[in-house]
């Protein structure tokens, strides 16, 4: 079934609202525009986002924040070594008055989801987690439990500390939509922090969405129009970092498996979501550089090499846009 086309009118209309969503949250979080944008990027394109950055940048503040400004369900779940699946998606108790089992939900039956420190919970949980990401579902014993619609995980990690940790697979970092890389406020934003922060209550933002915006916010990005040189440049940054030779780039020796075909489909989902957020009712190619680190900084599997030359993804994702032509 072909998507009704959106009209520049109800482009603009949209992105108003959304603005009032990152007014809402800015009344509580200082600065970090990237990471307020990012996170509303990720609940109009409807995917997972993992926020990675030192403590204290106000990472979980800005999911609870985020989950403030909508009328739907939050949870969060601090995770922790001993942590176990059935503390996530529930299990099944016995009743001793009626000699049967019932199920009891977990705290993953919620729309909003912040997984704390996910890197703090071992392979167990990681499993029982990527499920619910991926299938939208989740089984209890021989039951399968539908999850609620939206549904939206925000999961964060400290990238410095190692002891305690479990790497996560390579296969659930994959079905993250959008990596973001939180950074240091400018003094500027932290003389803000200290003047909001330090004296009186904290500020709480208050609900400016619901569900049933969420699910027309969505409808209209999936109606944002990309033109077919747009899809091509996507397929030309993807596929360079397969083949770089063939683009003239030298990262063979950098990259051991490039961007898998979900980096294709994260950059179009994430671009029209920017398009929308920008008040356009088509992509241009400032979207796709936008959340282009974003979409595939997590997809790049390094070499030593690259890590013995200091190179990080987004350094090779610069290499790619300096390099392949645009449209």
């Amino acid at each position: 079934m072909q998507t009704q086309s959106l009209d520049q009118g109800q482009a603009e209309a949209i992105a108003a609202r959304l603005q009032q969503v990152l007014d809402e949250a800015g009344r509580v979080i200082v600065g970090q525009r990237e990471m307020l944008e990012g996170l509303l990027l990720g609940l109009v394109a409807d995917g997972h986002i993992l926020l990675e950055g030192v403590p204290g940048l106000a990472k979980t503040l800005a999911v609870r924040t985020l989950a403030q400004t909508v009328k739907a369900g939050f949870r969060r779940i601090q995770f922790t070594p001993d942590l176990l699946p059935a503390d996530i998606i529930g299990t099944t108790v016995y009743r001793r008055e009626t000699g049967d089992f019932t199920v009891k939900l977990g705290p993953i039956f919620s729309s909003i989801i912040l997984a704390d420190e996910i890197n703090r919970a071992p392979a167990k949980v990681q499993s029982a987690l990527l499920e619910a990401m991926q299938e939208r579902q989740v089984t209890i014993g021989e039951q399968t439990f539908p999850l609620p619609d939206p549904f939206l995980v925000l999961a964060t990690q400290n990238p410095i500390e190692q002891e305690g940790t479990y790497p996560l697979p390579e296969a659930q970092v994959d079905r993250f939509l959008l990596k973001l890389r939180v950074r240091y406020p400018d003094r500027q934003e932290e003389k803000l922090i200290l003047e909001r922060m330090s004296t009186g209550a904290a500020p709480q933002a208050d609900p400016v969405i619901d569900p049933q915006d969420i699910a027309e916010f969505r409808r209209a990005a999936e109606a944002v129009f990309v033109d077919e040189k747009i899809k091509t440049y996507i397929l030309d940054l993807v596929f360079a970092t397969r083949e770089p030779r063939r683009y003239g780039l030298d990262l063979e020796p950098l990259i051991n498996y490039g961007a898998s075909p979900r980096a294709t489909l994260a950059l179009v989902r994430l671009a029209r979501a920017r398009a929308l957020l920008q008040g356009r009712a088509f992509v241009v190619p400032e979207d796709i550089k936008a959340v282009g680190h974003g979409a595939m900084r997590h997809r790049l599997l390094l070499s030593y090499e690259a890590e013995a030359r200091d190179l990080d993804s987004d350094a090779l994702i610069d290499m790619l846009f300096e390099t392949v032509a645009v449209p």
